[in-house]
């Protein structure tokens, strides 16, 4: 799919871009593949790795907030991956402002390059934290998934295409709890917030391969979302810190008892498959699609949440999935 075709990816430098890049160039062969972010010195690090010295790689530097600047990368390019975005939940909170020039207005930016430059298709990546979100960061996330589903309505008719991917926690990832474990092991206490709260996990190369699954299956307005596993808070931490005593600290805020990757309200528009759901959008101005793909409807109370519907980890899945933050002696 991505043979002699060229990608950009917004946010290119962070955990996600470096591993899609790394898919992309194991599976294809594609003609460019251009790194579009803002920080100049994780351009230069991503630059100075050994598995990035390719010719198809493009180091762009610009931010999402400039349109101009979107507008000049995405010349000639056929897909964009759009992963580029704000996401501490507590500094959103502090700055509604940053967040919703990256998050929304970038979104839009992105959208009305793309058209501009006759890109083929356009996959942003979104969270849980945009399904009834409780913070703003998940509330500008929602607006932008808003915006690229609606932005079919321009691209119709043979040209840009526009989708969403969601999905949960991705291990190991900056802010999330599975290093914070490992890291205050080392004190023999870790800060829990509620035993029972219960999360998805995916890994990054996981969420990689999701990725790439959709933007060959995308037709235009569907939202992806992974089937995956969840477990709770406790068994994380019996595995990482497992001779630790619990500090019980309680939800903190702007965080959910559990996570929702379809919630009821949206039962109606959900088609199941195999491996993953749709999300088709409330309306289609531009002609809807997606059944063409298949699929089966879901029953119109129907919620994927990391406690309702979900599947848990057995321990050995877990434990494996866990396995670079486990003590070496539980190993």
């Amino acid at each position: 799919m991505l043979s002699e075709k060229s990608i950009l990816i917004t946010g290119g430098t962070g955990s996600f871009g470096r591993e899609f890049v790394r898919l992309a160039l194991k599976n294809f062969n594609p003609k460019k593949v251009i790194i579009y972010s803002r920080d100049e010195w994780k351009q230069s690090e991503m630059q100075s790795c050994e598995e990035f010295k390719h010719p198809a790689i493009r180091f762009f530097l610009g931010d999402v907030r400039d349109r101009d600047r979107l507008e000049l990368a995405m010349r000639q390019v056929d897909y964009v991956i759009h992963a580029a975005a704000l996401k501490q939940v507590p500094a959103a909170e502090y700055n509604p402002h940053e967040f919703i020039k990256t998050n929304v207005n970038g979104a839009t930016n992105v959208m009305e390059a793309a058209l501009k430059a006759g890109v083929k298709k356009v996959l942003a990546l979104s969270t849980d934290k945009a399904v009834n979100p409780v913070n703003l960061y998940g509330a500008t996330k929602l607006c932008s998934d808003k915006v690229f589903i609606a932005a079919n309505s321009y691209g119709s008719g043979g040209g840009t295409v526009f989708s969403v991917v969601r999905y949960g926690n991705v291990v190991g990832s900056r802010g999330s709890v599975v290093p914070i474990f490992q890291k205050q092991r080392e004190t023999g206490t870790i800060s829990i917030t509620n035993p029972e709260m219960t999360r998805f996990l995916i890994t990054l190369r996981q969420g990689a391969e999701f990725v790439l699954k959709s933007l060959g299956d995308m037709v235009g307005g569907e939202l992806f979302i992974p089937k995956i596993p969840a477990c709770t808070v406790a068994d994380i931490a019996n595995l990482v810190a497992p001779d630790c005593t619990w500090d019980t600290i309680g939800l903190r805020p702007g965080e959910k008892m559990h996570e929702i990757l379809i919630p009821e309200d949206e039962a109606r528009n959900v088609m199941e498959f195999e491996n993953h759901f749709v999300i088709q959008p409330i309306q289609t101005f531009w002609g809807n699609k997606i059944g063409i793909k298949g699929g089966s409807k879901c029953p119109d109370n129907f919620t994927y949440a990391s406690n309702i519907n979900s599947v848990r980890f057995s321990d050995e899945e877990l434990k494996l999935l866990l396995k670079d933050f486990i003590p070496s002696q539980s190993i």
